[in-house]
C-alpha cells in the first residue's frame, strides 16, 4: 500500500500500523499526525493515508521540510514560486508583512531594501520584536525569516534607495513591492522601475490607514505593470495612524498579487 509520510509517497506492506512506519522511518519522532490530526493510540494504515513524524525542536532536512512546506501547495505551484525573485522596497509596516508572507509560501528569493532601524512605534504593526529595537530593520527581518523558512534567499541592503541604485539594488527581481510611507518615495521607485526596468513589475499601495471598511481595501491594475492596492484615500495623519489590521490586510493584497503574477495568472483588467 502507499502510504505518504512526511510528504513523501512510499510502500508499506498491508496491515502496517502507524506507530511501525514511526519506528521504521523516525523512530525518535515525539508527534505523530495521521490524516491531520494528532494521535496517540496506534492505528492501522490504509492506501492513501499520510502521516507526518515529528520530533520537537528538531530541524528538519531541507527536502523534508520543503515537503512540509508544500503541503498546502501543489508541486506545480511550489517549483514557480521557488523559481520566484522578488523585490521589497521598505521594510516598515508593509514591506515586512509581505516578505513574511512570500517566505511562508517558499519564494525562493527576496530582496530586501530599507535604511531604517526596529524602534517601539514600529512595534504595532511591524514584523518585528522588543529585543530587536535599535537594530537595522534589513537584518531583523533577514533573521526572522531565517526563522520561518531558511530555504528562502533573502538578500539584504541597509541602504537608502535612489533612482540611481534602485536599478543594480533589485536586478534580477520579476516584481517590487514599493512599501515606503512617502508619497513622494512611491513615485520615485515606480517611476525608476518603468524608465530603466523593463518587463518588471510594480505592486504598490496607497491608502491603509486606520480603522475603515475592511472591503475598501482593494488591490487595482492601473497599467500592464503597476497594482495599487489601498483604498486611495486613508492617508497616516493625526487621529488616523497605521495600526496592524488594516495595514494587514494591504500587505496581504500585495503579497497575493505578487505571487499571481509570479505564477503568471492572468486579471480581470488583462485588457490595459
Amino acid at each position: 500500500m502507499k502510504i505518504k509520510v512526511n510528504e513523501k509517497e512510499l510502500f508499506f506492506p498491508e496491515g502496517m500500523s502507524v506507530f511501525e512506519v514511526k519506528d521504521l522511518i523516525k523512530p525518535y519522532a515525539d508527534i505523530v499526525i495521521y490524516n491531520g490530526f494528532p494521535v496517540k493510540d496506534n492505528v492501522l494504515l490504509k492506501d492513501g493515508d499520510e502521516v507526518t513524524l515529528i520530533k520537537r525542536g528538531e530541524m528538519p532536512s531541507k527536502e523534508e521540510l520543503e515537503h512540509l512546506l508544500i503541503a498546502r501547495h501543489t508541486p506545480k505551484i511550489y517549483e514557480k514560486l521557488k523559481k520566484g525573485v522578488v523585490g521589497i522596497a521598505g521594510v516598515g509596516g508593509l514591506g515586512s508583512n509581505v516578505a513574511i508572507s512570500l517566505a511562508r509560501v517558499g519564494v525562493g528569493k527576496l530582496i530586501i531594501a530599507d535604511f531604517d532601524v526596529v524602534e517601539p512605534s514600529n512595534l504595532n504593526r511591524q514584523q518585528y520584536f522588543i529585543d530587536q529595537l535599535g537594530k537595522e530593520k534589513v537584518f531583523a527581518l533577514k533573521e526572522n525569516i531565517s526563522r520561518i523558512n531558511p530555504f528562502t534567499e533573502v538578500v539584504a541592503h541597509n541602504i537608502l534607495l535612489t533612482k540611481d541604485n534602485i536599478p543594480q539594488i533589485f536586478a534580477g527581481a520579476t516584481v517590487i513591492v514599493e512599501a515606503f510611507d512617502r508619497a513622494d518615495m512611491k513615485a520615485m521607485i515606480i517611476n525608476t522601475v518603468f524608465e530603466n526596468m523593463e518587463g518588471v513589475f510594480v505592486v504598490s499601495a496607497s491608502g491603509l490607514a486606520g480603522y475603515g471598511p475592511n472591503n475598501d481595501i482593494k488591490t487595482r491594475k492601473f497599467s500592464k505593470r503597476l497594482f495599487i492596492v489601498g483604498d486611495l484615500v486613508s492617508e497616516a495623519k493625526p487621529g488616523r495612524g497605521l495600526m496592524a489590521p488594516r495595514v494587514s490586510i494591504a500587505a496581504g493584497h500585495q503579497a497575493n498579487q505578487v505571487i499571481r503574477i509570479l505564477l503568471n495568472e492572468p486579471d480581470e483588467e488583462d485588457e490595459l
